[in-house]
């Protein structure tokens, strides 16, 4: 039902957004820069790059992408809530810097007031691996086995806080069951922990899990994705494994200080939409393990809303914290 809403916003909502494209007169003027909150080489940062390039040789100006890395995406965040409300200044916004990080930290921007969003990107789904070692084949051969043995599993993340964590929290209420919480710097990094037992689960990116799965050193169980992902068609979803509902994804978008002239945003809303249909570009998404979004500006900011709404809960009933 979400995602009818969310379609039914996108066709209700576009006509005003191409109108508002017409009347941005001389936009862009001078180069454009794409702050990506995480340091270079990423997914964020690679999809940044991607657009970018693109963005700039539709708009006919130097799209410039600058990586400000730091405090979990606040950084790079916080550096364009304080820009000026132009529309030169734009930001790679993401399930962290938006919907995450509010409940877990104080911040120095506020991720509704400090910006406006202008489109989204594309959302990525994680994959439920599970060590080889383990006696399972299913997420209800996995669930029965982890209520066998209760406080004898874990699962790693690529850190405290981060969407694969919380995902992995959602998991142990959803499923009922126990297992202590292993971060690591990043997910693949856990790989040879996984490969050999001494970390049992892990919730990750298509990119790595699959790869890794295909060489038998992780079993892949199913994706967290509402439906199956034409990423990986053959994988079941938490929902239909029977944790009914259940979701986890990465959303990555693109936001302006608040305040930019509706026309400003509207052309940069036509353009990128415009974008996200070119084959090269869904194709560089697909190697992130991302599906392209797009949509109006409304589109973006409704689900970057429940999101919040959703991983705030979670954070709450799990009883998360970064200390």
């Amino acid at each position: 039902m979400k995602y009818l809403t969310l379609a039914v916003l996108g066709v209700s909502l576009a006509a005003p957004t191409l109108a508002a494209a017409r009347d941005a007169g001389g936009f862009p003027s001078h180069p454009i820069t794409i702050v990506v909150p995480f340091a270079a080489g990423g997914s964020t940062d690679t999809l940044a790059r991607s657009v970018a390039q693109k963005l700039g040789e539709r708009l006919g100006a130097t799209v410039v992408v600058e990586n400000k890395a730091g405090a979990a995406g606040a950084i790079g965040a916080q550096a364009v809530a304080a820009a000026a409300p132009d529309g030169y200044t734009l930001l790679v916004a993401t399930t962290s810097t938006h919907s995450i990080l509010p409940a877990l930290r104080k911040l120095p921007y506020d991720s509704d007031a400090s910006f406006e969003p202008v489109v989204g990107l594309g959302t990525a789904p994680n994959v439920l691996v599970v060590s080889p070692t383990l006696p399972v084949a299913s997420i209800a051969e996995f669930i029965r086995y982890a209520k066998q043995n209760p406080g004898k599993l874990s699962f790693s993340s690529s850190g405290a806080g981060t969407i694969t964590h919380l995902i992995g929290e959602n998991f142990k209420l959803l499923a009922g069951i126990d297992a202590v919480h292993i971060p690591y710097k990043t997910g693949v990094q856990a790989v040879p922990d996984i490969t050999s037992g001494r970390v049992s689960f892990a919730f990750d990116s298509v990119v790595w899990t699959l790869p890794q799965a295909r060489q038998e050193k992780v079993k892949a169980l199913a994706i967290t994705s509402a439906a199956r992902s034409p990423l990986a068609p053959e994988l079941p979803t938490l929902s239909e494994s029977g944790l009914s509902g259940f979701e986890g994804i990465t959303w990555f978008g693109i936001m302006a200080p608040k305040g930019v002239p509706a026309p400003v945003v509207g052309k940069l809303n036509t353009e990128i939409n415009a974008i996200l249909q070119d084959p090269a570009i869904r194709k560089q998404l697909e190697a992130q393990g991302a599906e392209p979004m797009g949509g109006p500006p409304a589109r973006l900011s409704a689900l970057m809303r429940a999101e919040a709404e959703k991983w705030q809960a979670v954070i709450k009933a799990a009883k998360v914290t970064l200390e």
